[in-house]
C-alpha cells in the first residue's frame, strides 16, 4: 500500500494499535501526527520513523480537535485520513454504575472521535480523504459486566455506516476496524491489577477460535487496507479482526 504524499493523523498514538498504526502508515510513504495525552510514549513513536511528529493533547478537552488538525494541516498542507483509535475500556456491572464511569467513556470514545471528524471533514473534502474508526468486536456482541463500553463502540460503528452514507457524494469514505482482544494496555489502563489482567486474556484465548490474542501490528495492517487511497468503493464498512471470536 502506497501512502506517499498522504497526510493522517492517529489519536493514542503512543501504544498499542495507534502506535503501530502509525508506524505501518509512516513505512508507506504517510506523513503522520501521532496524537497521545502523553508526550514520552508519542516520542518512543516518533523515534520509529522520520516521518512521524507528535502533538500531546488529550482529545477530551474543549478545543482539542479543531487544534490537532490545524497542527497537521499547518505542518504539511493537507489532511487525507483521519483514524480515531483513542478509546478507554471499563468492566463496570450494572450493579457498579458509575455516571463518571459512563460520561467518561462516551466523551472519549463517541463524542471525541466526532468532533475530530467534524474538524477534519473540510479538510478531507478536499483531498478525497477518509476516517478510519476503531471500534471493537463488542461493539456488534455483547459484554456483560461491560455493557456501557460496548454501548459506546456500537454507537461509533453506527456513527461510522451514518457519515459513510452522507458523505459518499462528497467522496468521502468512512469505514470501522473492530478488533477482539489484542495485546495492547488497555485492561491495566482500565484499572484491572496485573493478576486480573493474565486471567482475562487466559479466557479470551480460550474462546478465540484462532487459539490466541491478536497484535496491534495485525490490526494496523488492516487500518492501511482499508484506508488504502485506491479502495474508493468501499465505505460504510466494519471490519472485524477477531481470530473468529464474534462467530463463538
Amino acid at each position: 500500500m502506497d501512502f506517499s504524499d498522504r497526510v493522517a493523523i492517529v489519536t493514542g498514538a503512543g501504544s498499542g494499535i495507534g502506535r503501530a498504526t502509525a508506524i505501518a502508515l509512516a513505512a508507506s510513504g504517510a506523513r503522520v501526527l501521532g496524537v497521545g495525552r502523553r508526550r514520552q510514549p508519542l516520542e518512543e513513536t516518533a523515534r520509529a520513523h522520520s516521518g512521524i511528529a507528535v502533538l500531546p493533547s488529550d482529545v477530551r478537552e474543549e478545543g482539542a480537535a479543531a487544534k490537532i488538525v490545524a497542527t497537521a494541516v499547518e505542518r504539511w498542507g493537507r489532511l487525507d485520513l483521519l483514524v480515531n483509535n483513542a478509546g478507554a475500556a471499563a468492566l463496570m456491572p450494572l450493579a457498579e454504575t458509575d455516571r463518571t464511569v459512563i460520561n467518561r467513556l462516551f466523551e472519549l470514545n463517541v463524542t471525541a472521535p466526532s468532533l475530530l471528524a467534524h474538524a477534519a471533514l473540510p479538510h478531507l473534502r478536499a483531498t478525497g480523504g477518509s476516517i478510519v474508526n476503531v471500534s471493537s468486536t463488542y461493539g456488534h456482541r455483547p459484554l456483560a459486566g461491560g455493557a456501557h463500553y460496548a454501548a459506546t463502540k456500537s454507537a461509533l460503528e453506527q456513527l461510522t455506516r451514518s457519515w459513510a452514507l452522507e458523505l459518499a457524494p462528497e467522496g468521502v469514505r468512512v469505514n470501522a476496524v473492530a478488533p477482539g482482544p489484542t495485546e495492547t494496555g488497555v485492561l491495566a489502563a482500565a484499572g484491572l491489577p496485573e493478576d486480573a489482567v493474565r486471567e482475562v486474556r487466559g479466557h479470551e484465548r480460550e474462546r478465540t477460535p484462532t487459539g490466541r490474542i491478536g497484535d496491534p501490528g495485525e490490526v494496523a495492517d488492516w487500518i492501511l487496507r482499508i484506508a488504502d487511497p485506491r479502495g474508493t468503493h468501499v465505505t460504510g464498512q466494519i471490519l472485524t479482526v477477531d481470530g473468529g471470536l464474534e462467530l463463538s
